[in-house]
């Protein structure tokens, strides 16, 4: 069973940066590097989003959503199955549980990590 383990929110001021990871686990016949992979947030009452994601393999192709373009960056480490989401420049609207999963969200998720953005 593949899981997801999230973690490196926490509370930050505005113009504020934080690095979070997502450590996979369970792949058996795919590998992590077989799947693209993505950062997805869910604020309170909202549903759950996409933010950003990046390609299998190499991971050299990265989308992300209008609201963070510029600001996080998304990159994975196959050696140690783990994608990352470095967010710079945080708003108080970025505040949200942030989850991660493969590109097609085909498997449980994890219990995400808080990010609270405020003064």
């Amino acid at each position: 069973q593949v899981q997801f383990v999230e973690s490196g929110g926490g509370l930050v001021q505005p113009g504020g940066s934080l690095r979070l990871s997502c450590a996979a686990s369970g792949f058996t016949f795919f590998t992590f590097s077989n799947y693209g992979m993505g950062w997805y947030s869910q604020a309170p009452g909202k549903k759950r989003e996409f933010v950003a994601t990046v390609s299998s393999g190499s991971g050299r192709i990265t989308s992300y959503a209008d609201s963070v373009k510029g600001r996080f960056t998304i990159s994975r480490d196959n050696a140690k199955n783990t994608v990352y989401l470095q967010m710079n420049n945080l708003v108080p609207e970025d505040t949200a549980v942030y989850f991660c999963n493969t590109v097609a969200g085909q498997w449980d998720w994890g219990q995400g990590t808080q990010v609270t953005v405020s003064s």
